[in-house]
């Protein structure tokens, strides 16, 4: 975040020094130690937090996602369950009026030849 090279550490500890002087600059030393460490602790949370938030929000998302294309194909899964109950009514329905037909003829058939005469057989 801060670019601070050694150069400005060099200028700000002699600055520190002579301002603070050499009994009480250990102790603020410690003390700007104990500051920065709970910043950056504090820091390092909020970033944990954020970051399981987003895994969090991409977990969601990618279980929308699943749960649509679920719902997607359990509706093509039905149009074609759909379709195909109507194809084999279609047969089926084809199928019987091919049975009806056959037994109308055979009847026809049968009628038919009930009503002709029967000739005798010719012996030689």
């Amino acid at each position: 975040m801060f670019d601070i090279g050694f150069s400005e550490l060099l200028v700000i500890a002699i600055v520190a020094l002579v301002v603070l002087g050499p009994e009480r600059l250990p102790k603020a030393a410690r003390f700007a130690g104990l500051w920065v460490r709970r910043a950056r602790n504090q820091w390092d949370s909020v970033k944990q937090e954020l970051e399981r938030e987003l895994q969090a929000e991409d977990i969601k998302r990618q279980m929308q996602d699943v749960r649509q294309s679920m719902q997607d194909t359990e509706n093509e899964l039905r149009a074609s369950g759909e379709a195909a109950r109507r194809q084999v009514q279609d047969v089926d329905d084809q199928g019987r009026s091919l049975v009806d037909e056959v037994k109308a003829t055979a009847e026809s058939a049968d009628a038919d030849a009930a009503t002709q005469p029967v000739e005798p057989e010719s012996r030689p």
